[in-house]
């Protein structure tokens, strides 16, 4: 019989790279790769994911601060209670736009939490990777990069 699955806050599987710390609620294995779910802090000025497209829509809901999203082209920036929908296939990418850490609720769909954990990986050695070698890792993952 299969159980539920619970966490307290501060609880789940911790991961972080490029200074955001990510904390996912659900991951491929407990959602049959459905989706992710994870919590995330953006610390001021943080380096935003390159613009990318993927398979499947990617929801973000904001707890705390100020978050930027470009979404196809539209800038918009939202404070607490802010919904962003990004359907697949259109390009995006979001930072934190205030002075204060960030703080927002992201889903994938399909689960992409194996693509955070192999980017953690990558920003623990001692340099930070080069753009190409981060956009290796999206592209072997699904996520394809926009050039500018």
């Amino acid at each position: 019989m299969k159980q539920g699955i619970f966490f307290e806050p501060g609880e789940g599987k911790a991961v972080s790279a490029r200074g955001s710390s990510m904390l996912f609620k659900a991951v491929a294995d407990t959602t049959d790769n459905a989706f992710s779910l994870m919590e995330r802090t953006l610390p001021v000025s943080n380096r935003r994911p390159q613009p990318h497209t993927h398979e499947g829509p990617e929801g973000f809901y904001v707890l705390e601060g100020q978050i930027e999203f470009v979404v196809g082209g539209q800038s918009r920036v939202g404070g607490p209670g802010f919904w962003a929908l990004v359907p697949s296939g259109v390009s995006h990418t979001f930072g934190n736009a205030g002075d204060v850490p960030a703080r927002l609720l992201i889903i994938h769909v399909p689960a992409a939490d194996a693509y955070f954990v192999e980017l953690q990986e990558l920003w623990s050695k001692g340099t930070p990777p080069t753009p190409e070698e981060e956009r290796a890792l999206m592209r072997r993952h699904g996520l394809m990069p926009v050039e500018p």
